[in-house]
């Protein structure tokens, strides 16, 4: 199921004199095809954590997996707020996307199956998991992560620069 398309918010101020928002397709296309994401979670304490992870664009989520004993999964049982980043590290051309939301871990085996058939068909054989309410795999158990985004933003770079916020659940 396709959640609604989300109507794209320019931010003028921090976005070039005649610059139009993003449109929806170009940042859902980015995040289908993006290999890496950063993640960003806070700990216990308040203090950030970020670290790179794969991860997938699916049914209008993202999906993410960890082991149980790794930081993000540490710090996600006490706080589920995350963001998700990826793009283009360059400055002068591209498109970076944030998608913002709540990791929620996914314990359903036939969403799961779907999701590790997808991790597959992204990213190849090596990828391949066994659910059990989680994925195992050689190295052990992971857990799996849904991110339904709250808002997500995009960041055009080049000669038009612009700032898109898409709002979805997010209270205005």
């Amino acid at each position: 199921m396709q959640i609604a398309e989300p109507l794209g918010e320019l931010d003028r101020r921090f976005s070039s004199e005649g610059a139009s928002p993003v449109e929806w397709e170009a940042a859902r296309t980015l995040l289908e095809r993006a290999e890496i994401f950063w993640i960003s979670t806070v700990r216990p304490d308040g203090r950030p954590h970020a670290t790179p992870l794969i991860a997938l664009w699916l049914d209008d989520a993202l999906y993410f997996c960890t082991g149980p004993t790794e930081r993000k999964a540490r710090n996600l049982h006490t706080n589920r707020h995350v963001a998700l980043t990826t793009g283009c590290n360059r400055i002068d051309e591209g498109l970076d996307v944030v998608v913002e939301g709540d990791a929620v871990r996914v314990h359903d085996d036939s969403k799961l199956q779907r999701i590790a058939d997808e991790y597959v068909s992204k990213y190849g054989s090596n990828w391949h998991f066994t659910v059990r309410d989680a994925f195992e795999h050689e190295g052990g158990t992971a857990l799996v992560f849904e991110v339904s985004p709250r808002s997500v933003f995009g960041f055009r770079k080049g000669d038009e620069f612009s700032q898109t916020r898409w709002r979805f659940d997010e209270p205005a």
